[in-house]
């Protein structure tokens, strides 16, 4: 369970527009304490998503920290990533554990759905998301979740959860107090002006929660 805990950082190809700016600010992020990296990108541009998740798959293992790929298997597979996430609309969870194996890490989006995520349970995901929470700069239009669902899938369900959208250090310990093992963050990550101590303040939000839970 440990691997998933902590900062769980999503890259954004507006903040991190070139492969010097993303490898720059993941390897601060890493440095800070990131657990879990999403290379999410969705140009059309296969060659550079290679290149670049392929680079990223590299300096995460430095840090002994995992890379999934948003939503592309075969990227996943051509990489050797540690797993994929899948949206909602996304492949099928049994399908992409058929293509990548039974160690694969495989997260599913279940928006703000308690049913979405026994569904995805039942299929064998090893982790499940739920959001957005606060206003999202990523996603503006998506449907909000009340924190209470933290608490009630942590009930239900004998797996990691993880929190996403509109999370800052600023809000990040209500919904760690509300049963998230990990928060899901973009723009309070990879825009802050020095990323390696965000990343920090965010570990440690973990830490002050789990001691005044004790």
């Amino acid at each position: 369970m440990h691997r998933f805990h902590g900062l769980y950082g999503i890259t954004d190809s507006q903040l991190q527009p070139d492969d010097r700016v993303l490898i720059e600010t993941v390897g601060q992020a890493l440095v800070g304490g990131m657990k879990i990296l999403q290379y999410r990108d969705k140009s059309l541009d296969s060659d550079k998503r290679l290149r670049q998740a392929g680079a990223l798959k590299v300096l995460c293992h430095q840090y002994q920290a995992l890379l999934i790929i948003n939503d592309d298997v075969e990227l996943a597979l051509d990489v050797e990533a540690d797993g994929v996430h899948l949206g909602q609309q996304d492949d099928s969870i049994a399908d992409a554990r058929a293509r990548l194996g039974d160690y694969a890490i495989i997260g599913s989006s279940c928006g703000n759905s308690l049913e979405m995520a026994r569904a995805a349970v039942e299929q064998g995901t090893d982790y499940i998301a739920f959001g957005k929470f606060f206003h999202s700069r990523t996603k503006p239009d998506a449907k909000n979740a009340e924190l209470a669902i933290l608490a009630q899938a942590q009930d239900r369900f004998d797996l990691p959860i993880v929190a996403i959208g509109g999370i800052t250090t600023d809000n990040a310990a209500e919904v760690i107090a509300a049963g998230a093992d990990m928060v899901a963050v973009v723009n309070n990550l990879f825009a802050a002006q020095n990323i390696r101590n965000q990343a920090r303040n965010f570990m440690a939000l973990f830490n002050d929660t789990e001691r005044k839970v004790v």
